[in-house]
């Protein structure tokens, strides 16, 4: 009677504890508890997470810097072309162009009133790395004239074109040269963009290293100027054109690049001083500051004028 009158008997009590769920379960149910799984997973998550944020981030900033350049570029296009114009005229050593090599002219923007003068040069090819709103010379006007026009546009400044677009401007201007025509390749002054598919050019089809082709360029025209950026994809394809002769010969021949304290195989940005230094590396500091050295350069002293270049002035 005792244990029926009670309020829990013990068998009920044995039998309850039979129904309630096991530890295992109710730790899975009270969201107090974590597994060491689900919290290696929740880890995991919020690491991908952080890493898609920080590389989204870091476009952004990218795609912002490309704007603000590209904004910087259209505003000071033509005040900076107006400078090039005007010292090229006081300037006798200031040329529009200059013959680099045999089949190659290296220079600044074109006007229409040019391209009749690059006919009679020889001129067979124009290879433009202007944007749009930098381009003076339509395709049409080329045609007109039997020239072919290559256009890679490259943003100004502290950008340089693919290693795609170098290979397909190389090879553009080889096949000129292999018939004995001349190809023009230009930017806005002729110093960066234009420098880079020349100094490519020299590396795969005149087996030169990126420093030797540089100082070679700089010889015959002593404003060139490369970005960091354009030293690399020199670099760049110099090793892709190293490793692709490699890879096709039986014995690999040529000498080694020489590499500079960057690594690069090419001297830093040039001071166009003679005085100056020319292997320095490029200084660093705001945008705006190198994007004003790239826009006036300091004056050179004259190499000399040669006979053929007195047909190279500018316009």
């Amino acid at each position: 009677q005792r244990w029926q009158f009670s309020p829990r008997a013990p068998e009920e009590a044995s039998s309850s504890e039979d129904l309630r769920p096991p530890l295992r379960s109710r730790r899975a149910i009270n969201p107090a508890v974590v597994h060491p799984a689900a919290e290696r997973r929740f880890a995991m998550a919020a690491a991908e997470s952080f890493g898609l944020r920080r590389g989204a981030g870091a476009r952004a900033r990218r795609k912002a810097k490309e704007a603000a350049v590209g904004a910087a570029a259209r505003a000071l296009f033509y005040p900076t072309l107006l400078y090039n114009v005007v010292r090229s005229k006081v300037q006798a050593e200031f040329r529009w162009w200059d013959e680099v090599d045999q089949f190659i002219l290296l220079g600044a923007v074109p006007f229409r009133r040019d391209v009749t003068r690059l006919q009679k040069l020889g001129v067979h090819g124009v290879v433009t790395l202007n944007e749009p709103f930098e381009t003076l010379v339509p395709t049409s006007v080329y045609k007109s004239r039997g020239i072919d026009h290559l256009v890679i546009p490259t943003r100004d400044y502290m950008f340089a074109p693919s290693l795609v677009d170098i290979s397909q401007a190389v090879d553009f201007i080889h096949r000129n040269a292999s018939r004995g025509r001349m190809t023009y390749i230009h930017c806005k002054a002729g110093r960066g963009r234009s420098t880079t598919i020349v100094l490519c050019y020299l590396v795969k089809y005149k087996n030169m290293t990126p420093t030797t082709a540089f100082e070679h360029v700089r010889s015959k025209r002593a404003r060139v100027l490369l970005t960091r950026s354009q030293r690399k994809v020199v670099q760049e394809f110099s090793t892709k054109v190293a490793g692709t002769a490699a890879a096709t010969s039986s014995s690999p021949s040529g000498d080694a690049v020489p590499q500079t304290e960057d690594g690069s195989g090419l001297p830093g940005v040039v001071r166009e001083d003679a005085s100056l230094p020319s292997h320095t590396a490029t200084p660093s500091g705001p945008m705006m500051k190198k994007m004003l050295a790239c826009l006036l350069p300091s004056p050179t002293r004259s190499s000399g004028d040669s006979p053929s270049h007195a047909d190279l002035r500018a316009p």
